[in-house]
């Protein structure tokens, strides 16, 4: 590493899923056990780190352009050093070299470990290295189990990497590899070494949570983990995301029902409701869920939150099957909805498919699909006028705190705004509300002194 008379310092930009942002937590707590600091602001460090997803284009161009703004950076002075990590060098490894010359260091997702010793080569005159593993096995534990990025009271507990789903849009398995599920004692230690360093909800993580222990061959489920992590000692919160609808067990419909921590939420991505489209995205055992899966969740676990995201214009998609999605969703009335219009990923069967829909058409059947469920969500919102939640304090300022109910998920939901809040309240603290209203995707409530709490 160079010599320098203050404390190397590595600022961290982070991109893409709550997946990545584990890596960038696995691979921050490498550098704090080798004494490598970690700078609070990325634009004045010597090294800047870009984090990258490579999903689809959209998250390839925001990868591009924060590369580019730190290699700026490099160029003014105020950086010293660029290194790109993540799945951006994992899918396209050297050739990313001669596109951005200014940048000092490639590593790849089986590589995170790595990064130390590549910044104390970062002073010996060389071409950047690019280390990039076709493999995809590793693993990774956390060095420093009790820290996180997220620099609030949640945190995200990673299960697994990989996915064992074959989608045809997807270019995940090509990155990430084959399902690798983590052991349940480790993933049991992190737990423990969160809520007692303050973290108030765990939000358990993996490209398909629903798959967790299926490669480990020994009964290990998300059931029995969930099972497991709920007998935590502490006052927390538990949340799934990230899905697959097939794989959505009796078992852990009765877990998520009972469970003292779990929270009745759990994101599941559907992207389509139309049998013809579920079979040309290969989500072919999709097919015999779709119908029954938004009762069967409802019915087995009483008020729980329904999060999902759909795919419109995919390749042989036509306004029959658009009108056919519209209408399910109007139907199943989720509590949350996220619309994507299809990218062509190359490397995946759907990037061959005929029947393209042209951007227009694609993008308008996202508006229309955005505009049913804003209907919903105000019918919804409008409708929880008076009922009692029990909600997490994320942040105090002034006259408002913001919280979250346990069916509103960081990040991507909602939040409840309290007006008024006492001096005692603190982020971390669990507090009981009657929601007054709503603003825009947000509920406003006030603090009540009761103790019941009315399910939804």
């Amino acid at each position: 590493m160079p010599n320098k008379r203050h404390q190397f310092s590595v600022g961290l930009v982070s991109l893409g899923c709550a997946k990545n942002a584990v890596d960038l937590q696995v691979m921050a707590g490498a550098l704090l056990t080798e004494g490598i600091a970690l700078s609070s602001n990325p634009d004045r460090a010597d090294c800047i780190l870009v984090n990258t997803c490579a999903f689809i284009e959209a998250a390839r161009q925001e990868a591009n352009d924060e590369i580019l703004r730190a290699c700026d950076l490099k160029r003014s002075g105020k950086a010293r050093f660029v290194v790109v990590t993540g799945c951006l060098p994992q899918r396209y490894g050297a050739s990313l070299a001669a596109k951005y010359p200014e940048v000092d260091g490639w590593l790849g997702i089986d590589h995170l470990f790595d990064l130390p010793a590549l910044l104390r080569s970062l002073s010996t005159p060389a071409p950047a290295p690019v280390l990039v593993s076709t493999a995809r096995n590793t693993l990774f534990e956390p060095p420093v189990p009790d820290f996180t990025i997220t620099g609030g009271v949640h945190a995200f507990l990673k299960v697994a990497d990989g996915c064992n789903h074959a989608c045809a849009y997807c270019a995940i398995p090509a990155i990430r590899g084959h399902l690798r599920s983590r052991r349940p004692r480790d993933i049991l230690a992190e737990a423990r070494a969160l809520v007692r360093s303050g973290i108030r909800e765990l939000d358990v993580v993996a490209q398909d949570v629903t798959a967790y222990g299926r490669d480990l061959r020994d009964g290990t489920s998300l059931a029995s983990l969930l099972t497991s992590l709920d007998r935590i000692r502490g006052d927390y919160w538990l949340r799934l995301l990230y899905g697959y609808p097939s794989l959505i067990s009796d078992e852990l419909l009765s877990v998520m029902a009972s469970a003292r921590h779990v929270c009745r939420y759990i994101d599941l991505p559907l992207q389509h409701s139309h049998p013809e489209m579920l079979r040309a995205m290969r989500r072919a055992d999709t097919v015999r869920h779709i119908g029954s899966i938004v009762g069967r969740l409802r019915a087995a676990v009483p008020g729980i939150a329904l999060r999902t995201t759909f795919i419109v214009g995919f390749p042989g998609e036509t306004e029959a099957h658009f009108e056919h999605l519209l209408d399910f969703v109007r139907a199943s009335e989720f509590d949350q909805l996220g619309v994507f219009t299809f990218s062509p990923e190359e490397g995946t069967p759907a990037a061959k498919m005929d029947g393209t829909v042209a951007p227009e058409v694609a993008e308008l059947r996202r508006s229309r699909l955005m505009e049913a469920q804003q209907e919903i969500v105000e019918r919804r919102l409008a409708s929880m006028a008076g009922i009692r939640a029990r909600v997490l304090v994320e942040q105090v300022d002034g006259d408002r705190a913001v919280a979250r109910a346990e069916f509103q998920a960081p990040d991507v939901d909602g939040a409840t705004l309290i007006a008024n809040p006492p001096a005692s309240l603190r982020p971390g603290d669990f507090a009981e509300v009657e929601i007054t209203g709503h603003e825009g995707y947000d509920l406003v409530a006030k603090l009540t002194g009761g103790t019941a709490v009315k399910r939804r």
